[in-house]
C-alpha cells in the first residue's frame, strides 16, 4: 500500500514537469520563430547576392542567342552565298541547334516564360526556314532562299525577334 502515494507523487511531479516544460515552450516558440525566419532572410539574401549576377548573365546569354538565331543577322554572318538553298538550310538549321545547344543551361537561371519564348523562337526560325526552303524549286540558290526569309520576315507587322527581346527585358527588369 506504500506504493500508491510513490506512484501519485511520480505522477504529480511528472504532470508538472510536462506543464513547465510545455509554458517554457509557449513562451520560447515566437522568440524562435523569430530568429528562424531571420536566419532565412539572410540565407535568401546571401543566395540572391551570389545568383544575381549569374541570372543576369544568363539573360544576357538569352538575348545573344535571339539576335544570333535572327535570320538577319545570321544570313549575313553565314555569307554563304555560292551554296545552294537545301545546303543553306542544313547549314541555318545546325547553325540555330548549336546555339541552343550551347545555351541550354541558361533555362537554370532564367524563368520559364523566357525559357519558353527561346524554345519558341528557335522553332519558328527553324519552321521559317524549313518553309522557305519548301517554297523553292530544288535547285534555287542560297541567295534565293535567303531572300525569301527576309521577303517573308519584313511582311510581318511586328519582328518577332524583337517582340521576343522585349520579352526578355521585361522579365529581367523585374528582377530589380
Amino acid at each position: 500500500m506504500q506504493t500508491l502515494p510513490y506512484l501519485l507523487d511520480i505522477l504529480k511531479y511528472t504532470i508538472a514537469g510536462i506543464g513547465v516544460v510545455w509554458v517554457a515552450l509557449y513562451l520560447f516558440k515566437p522568440y524562435l520563430d523569430r530568429a528562424e525566419h531571420i536566419q532565412l532572410l539572410e540565407l535568401k539574401r546571401t543566395i540572391s547576392n551570389q545568383t544575381l549576377p549569374l541570372r543576369l548573365q544568363a539573360y544576357e546569354r538569352v538575348v545573344l542567342f535571339i539576335e544570333r538565331v535572327n535570320p538577319a543577322s545570321m544570313l549575313v554572318r553565314l555569307n554563304a552565298t555560292s551554296l545552294l538553298a537545301a545546303e543553306l538550310q542544313l547549314l541555318v538549321i545546325t547553325e540555330i541547334r548549336n546555339e541552343f545547344q550551347h545555351n541550354i543551361t541558361q533555362q537554370i537561371y532564367v524563368s520559364n516564360r523566357v525559357w519558353n519564348v527561346v524554345k519558341r523562337v528557335k522553332d519558328d526560325t527553324l519552321s521559317l526556314v524549313n518553309n522557305a526552303v519548301k517554297a523553292l524549286p530544288q535547285d534555287a540558290s542560297a541567295m534565293d532562299l535567303s531572300k525569301t526569309i527576309l521577303l517573308h520576315l519584313s511582311q510581318l507587322e511586328q519582328d518577332p525577334y524583337e517582340i521576343a527581346t522585349g520579352l526578355v527585358r521585361q522579365d529581367m527588369e523585374e528582377l530589380f
